[in-house]
């Protein structure tokens, strides 16, 4: 092998090991930001956390704010592949829209111990611009347009009716996920998951659903708990 070929296997390997740190302290971060909530996310705290230097810690990230960032991002993609992707599997229109709700919902009463990092970081960051919260905005932004879009697709396969608001009808799902949340994280509410898998079931009642069978299905444990 020669000199350049060495220098770039060596270059090579560097960088590698360099993204699988990173990948690894936004890991770690991800779940102190769950815990103590993204404005209580500091590189010190990481470094404890994650066992390392406060300068190995910053020669990944630079700033507190560049850390932030990546976990909103980190956070959107483990929801995306949770939550999301999984709906393609399933027959398009209301089946698929089920199948979203179900895994929604699913996702939010896992995180009841934790919090939802978007409705935690909404709390943090409403009234404070910048690039934190335009990175969380931009992430709840793409997901409602997702959920927009099964909502239209539901509509035009002719399983939602056809002069339906669909703009009107993702905000009234949107709201059945922030109060399953609500009731569940603070009120402690045993009823949060039925009432809320109920009210999608009047929701999709009121928006002329062609299928009246409930298909959701939810393997939650719990909905809520003491802290631990």
């Amino acid at each position: 092998m020669t000199a350049s070929r060495q220098t770039a296997a060596s270059e090579s390997r560097a960088l590698q090991k360099g993204q699988q740190t990173k990948a690894t302290i936004v890991d770690a971060a991800l779940g102190l930001a769950t815990q103590i909530g993204l404005e209580g996310l500091s590189i010190g705290a990481l470094a404890e956390v994650a066992r390392m230097s406060k300068s190995g810690v910053f020669a990944h990230f630079g700033s507190r704010e560049e850390l932030q960032i990546s976990v909103v991002r980190e956070y959107h993609q483990r929801f995306e592949h949770e939550v999301f992707l999984p709906i393609l599997q399933s027959e398009r229109g209301l089946p698929r829209l089920r199948q979203l709700f179900a895994n929604w919902t699913k996702r939010t009463s896992a995180e009841i111990d934790s919090g939802c990092l978007y409705i935690s970081g909404a709390a943090e960051f409403d009234d404070r611009p910048g690039p934190v919260r335009d990175a969380l905005a931009s992430s709840v932004k793409t997901w409602l347009a997702a959920v927009y879009r099964t909502v239209v697709q539901a509509r035009d396969e002719g399983h939602l009716a056809a002069d339906i608001d669909a703009e009107q009808m993702v905000f009234e799902l949107h709201g059945l996920i922030l109060a399953l949340q609500y009731e569940a994280r603070f009120l402690r509410s045993s009823k949060s998951l039925a009432r809320t898998l109920k009210g999608f079931e009047n929701i999709l009642q009121r928006y002329g659903a062609r299928d009246a069978t409930p298909v959701i299905k939810t393997s939650a444990k719990r909905t809520t708990s003491s802290k631990k």
